[in-house]
């Protein structure tokens, strides 16, 4: 499955199978992968053919608003009212209001096939940079889901050190190019 900083999970030809209802509870976060950010689908894990049990997002769905959603089945929801349980935004009419509109956005706007044509470019780019530089050792992603290896050079393959990455993060925003960091090694 695709995860943050473009990471993908190698999947068996039998992913298919820990999907079997009653065996295993599907939950997927899609706050990362989800909204079209993945260019080829709205939600990351239709590009798995898996239905999940449960979805849930943030951030996206509020565009910095604080917001977040579940999605689930009817039964699944059922079960929820056999407890207690607490939400601090919970029934926020401004939220749901704020989170409507940023999905018409999305829609009218349609930030996924932007999604798409912009982070193949980028894709594109970033690949004849990981070709022409020793530090670049992989680019791999979906859509604007990106992920870039930084290394010392590719015979080590080894990662490139916290405080040249922190130079490198500082001089891309000086350029006007905002980036995050993920990953075991802060890339």
């Amino acid at each position: 499955m695709l995860s943050l900083g473009g990471r993908t999970a190698k999947q068996s030809p039998h992913h298919k199978v820990l999907m079997v209802p009653h065996i295993v509870f599907y939950c997927t976060w899609q706050v990362q992968t989800g909204f079209g950010r993945t260019g080829s689908h709205f939600w990351g894990f239709q590009g798995h053919d898996v239905i999940p049990d449960m979805v849930t997002m943030a951030k996206g769905i509020g565009n910095g608003f604080p917001m977040g959603a579940v999605i689930t089945s009817p039964e699944i929801a059922a079960s929820f009212t056999k407890g207690v349980h607490f939400n601090t935004f919970a029934g926020n009419p401004v939220a749901s209001a704020v989170a409507s509109a940023v999905l018409d956005t999305i829609i009218e706007d349609d930030t996924q096939k932007n999604s798409l044509h912009v982070g193949t470019y980028l894709m594109t780019e970033l690949a004849k940079l990981r070709d022409k530089y020793e530090i670049i050792g992989d680019v791999r992603g979906k859509g604007l889901q990106i992920g870039v290896e930084m290394i010392k050079d590719k015979t080590s393959r080894e990662p490139l050190p916290p405080e040249d990455m922190a130079e490198i993060f500082e001089d891309v925003k000086d350029m006007g190019v905002l980036i995050g960091k993920g990953g075991v090694y802060g890339q």
